[in-house]
């Protein structure tokens, strides 16, 4: 078979589960993974012929796409801040939400001329997203990272030495954990969907990524929030920032929550879509 023609088969395919902007999107990242071919070298050559084994493998990637697999995971990587990272169903695959929280970290980091050695504590870490940008944009930090699952933390070591970075792991249930140590900066991307919030979800997200790091309770949805505030009072140096990504929708709660917690001042912030996103909030 020709390239031109796999094309073809593979957007008539998927044609009517997917925008056809999304189908190519997803031919072209194919392309690179299993031909090795950018776009352009796609286009200078769609009358090479692909293998059997070429075959099989887009045959079962086109399967997966129609079983709602996002393609992060059929790849197993993806970019997240200019770096890449292993994915699999253990984590979730970070948004771009997650890298202007990572933005906003990185900036006031930059704009601080004390001069000090940060450490950073990033609750939750995943993939290692959070945790290995900063450690490779503030090279000078020390960057510890805390999940609750063996999985999720073996795939942050995988993706911190893909990225030539030195970060302390470390296995922990936040809910269960009594005392963190001392940091300058706790950063965290806890789950904050609430169950109710399930009809917003997309069937690719919903039957594939882990529900332990997406779901809380409707009665309780600041669960995660609530701890690890109080855990940041104690543990912050004194002018450390608690950083967080937040449920858009809850924005207003949290915020109050954490100012009762005696941090001054707490900064709401929107992200690119004008949704309630992200809060900073200073140790007093």
């Amino acid at each position: 078979m020709k390239i031109k023609d796999l094309r073809r088969d593979f957007i008539k395919s998927l044609s009517e589960l997917y925008e056809p902007d999304e189908v190519l999107s997803f031919f072209y990242i194919l392309t690179e993974k299993f031909l090795e071919m950018r776009r352009v070298d796609v286009a200078l050559s769609l009358n090479n012929a692909i293998s059997s084994d070429q075959l099989s493998k887009f045959m079962n990637a086109e399967n997966r796409l129609k079983n709602q697999d996002p393609i992060q995971y059929i790849v197993e990587e993806t970019e997240f801040y200019g770096l890449p990272f292993k994915v699999n169903q253990h984590v979730l695959i970070p948004r771009p939400e997650t890298e202007e929280l990572v933005d906003w970290v990185i900036k006031d980091f930059n704009s601080n001329t004390s001069g000090r050695k940060p450490k950073i504590l990033d609750i939750g870490t995943g993939s290692g997203c959070i945790a290995i940008s900063l450690a490779k944009n503030i090279p000078e930090a020390d960057v510890y990272a805390i999940d609750i699952s063996e999985e999720a933390l073996k795939i942050a070591k995988a993706n911190a030495a893909r990225n030539n970075i030195d970060i302390s792991l470390i296995q922990a249930d936040i809910l269960h954990t009594d005392t963190l140590g001392n940091f300058d900066v706790i950063v965290s991307n806890p789950p904050y969907v609430r169950e109710l919030e399930k009809v917003e979800i997309k069937p690719n997200v919903l039957e594939n990524e882990p529900h332990l790091a997406l779901f809380v309770s409707d009665t309780d949805p600041l669960i995660f929030y609530k701890k690890i505030t109080a855990l940041s009072k104690k543990s912050l140096n004194e002018g450390g920032l608690l950083y967080f990504e937040i449920n858009q929708y809850l924005g207003n709660e949290t915020k109050k929550m954490i100012e009762e917690q005696r941090f001054e001042p707490v900064t709401l912030r929107k992200d690119l879509y004008t949704n309630d996103r992200m809060i900073r909030a200073n140790q007093t």
